[in-house]
């Protein structure tokens, strides 16, 4: 769940790199249908749209072609922290196989592009891509606690940092149901780190400081500071699986 209460902590540089390799890397059109078991949707998804698609495959590509994780079913039972397994790709665009975003769900979006990211942070009505009025959402990455993401499966694809499309292993996307964040890491040594998946609990404000007003916009900014877990694990008991 997200929170507003936010403890001191201490900002450091690029710390803990490490080397990070990945066993698989797709493009939207050579995925198999499941990439993980237990894996509920696809990635195999087409194209076109379809407002009952199971796909699970997210872009973020621009203010205005960015996709996000959600819930497949209305219902009040459908709060993030039950349908994170599960949930599947809603996007601004049709062309994905996805559902697509209805009218009116995003009243603004702030998409930066850095030297080694881009995030898309905004606001709007949620409750439109079934999210539960009143939800404080929570977060969705690739790990997840057993290693095969939340949802399970999922994968991200950006053509922000090359102009063509290509997988992103390191990201990260809360939602909730008024408030949306996601960013996605280019391949590199710092990508976890930059796209860490340990502060659930602090929700997008924290995580991507960013523009979460109405409107829209696009700028360029530099890539922001790791934080140390170390400094945030004794106020809060903070999932670092």
């Amino acid at each position: 769940m997200f929170s507003s209460v936010l403890p001191l902590v201490f900002h450091l540089g690029l710390v803990g790199v490490h080397a990070q390799t990945y066993t698989a890397t797709y493009l939207p059109s050579n995925a198999p249908p499941q990439t993980e078991q237990g894996q509920a949707g696809t990635n195999q998804c087409g194209t076109g749209a379809n407002q009952t698609s199971l796909c699970q495959n997210a872009f973020v590509n621009a203010v205005d072609d960015f996709c996000l994780f959600a819930p497949p079913n209305p219902g009040p039972g459908s709060v993030i922290g039950n349908t994170e397994r599960i949930e599947v790709s809603w996007c601004l665009k049709s062309g994905y196989g996805t559902r697509v975003i209805p009218a009116g769900a995003i009243t603004g979006a702030h998409f930066v592009h850095t030297p080694d990211y881009v995030q898309v942070t905004g606001v709007g009505d949620l409750t439109k891509i079934n999210i539960p009025a009143g939800d404080a959402g929570g977060e969705l990455d690739p790990h997840g606690a057993d290693g095969n993401g939340n949802p399970i499966g999922g994968l991200v694809f950006s053509s922000a940092f090359t102009g063509q499309i290509e997988q992103v292993h390191e990201w990260t996307n809360f939602v909730a149901a008024n408030q949306f964040c996601f960013r996605a890491c280019k391949d590199a040594p710092i990508a976890p780190e930059l796209c860490n998946h340990i502060y659930d609990v602090m929700g997008c404000e924290w995580n991507m400081p960013g523009n979460y007003n109405p409107g829209f916009d696009t700028c360029s900014g530099d890539s922001g500071e790791v934080r140390l877990a170390t400094h945030i694990s004794s106020y809060y008991p903070i999932d670092i699986s």
